[in-house]
């Protein structure tokens, strides 16, 4: 036995065989308490307004709204509470939106019960649990984005080299300082086509334009350099 306060987790899933098995699980650790299961978003926000817990698990399709709204609404009710996504959608899609909503981990419910007391610990301690489908996903989306970024810098030195060097720094157009925009907020080069509307090639100038006119060699560096020259917000 332990003297430590327990963990207290809460749950909002509408299917009701689903909630008493995962309840069931965590009423079996004794390092855990269950304290509240709710149906849906209506029901958990109105629990969350009058109760604190530790760690929440939601369900990211529920019969009156979306899960990721609930996530979006606890994180900012609750700060201090963590949420574990326990889903049946393992596609990339519902997986960013979830992270980005402010989900710690993200948990697919084929075979994980077995393993969800040690889930909701692990988040609790300041891991981030997560399926090995989910993993996956988010390990070849980094390997891209990471390949993407040296292909721009290859690109982005030869049109400086072309250019003759650039003593000063140019001022961006509007539509490169809104792609860069996007680009320090975390979107793909493929986001911001969709967003804005314009094809992937252009984009990819528009960037190596970018690099060139603030003579840098990859992301990191173009929004450092246009926030210290005052060209990015």
């Amino acid at each position: 036995m332990t003297d430590r306060a327990p963990i207290h987790v809460a749950l909002v899933e509408d299917d009701p065989g689903v909630r008493t098995r995962l309840a069931r699980v965590i009423n079996a650790d004794d390092s855990l308490k269950f304290v509240y299961a709710a149906s849906s978003v209506t029901d958990i926000l109105a629990w969350l307004g009058d109760n604190a817990v530790d760690i929440l698990l939601v369900d990211l399709g529920l019969p009156d709204g979306s899960g990721l709204d609930v996530i979006r609404r606890c994180r900012r009710m609750q700060p201090a509470c963590a949420v574990l996504v326990v889903t049946v959608f393992g596609d990339e899609r519902n997986m960013l939106q979830a992270f980005e909503a402010g989900a710690g981990g993200y948990i697919l419910k084929d075979g994980t019960e077995a393993d969800l007391a040690n889930h909701v610990t692990q988040l609790h301690a300041g891991g981030a649990p997560m399926s090995p489908l989910i993993a996956r996903q988010l390990l070849v989306r980094w390997q891209a984005n990471a390949a993407e970024a040296r292909s721009e810098a290859a690109a982005a030195a030869a049109y400086a080299a072309a250019a003759g060097g650039n003593d000063g720094r140019e001022s961006l157009s509007p539509r490169e300082a809104q792609v860069l925009d996007m680009v320090a907020r975390g979107f793909t080069y493929a986001e911001v086509a969709q967003r804005m509307g314009l094809s992937l090639s252009t984009v990819r100038t528009h960037v190596r334009n970018i690099y060139g006119k603030l003579d840098v060699h990859n992301k990191t560096e173009a929004v450092f350099e246009a926030r210290h020259l005052g060209l990015l917000r």
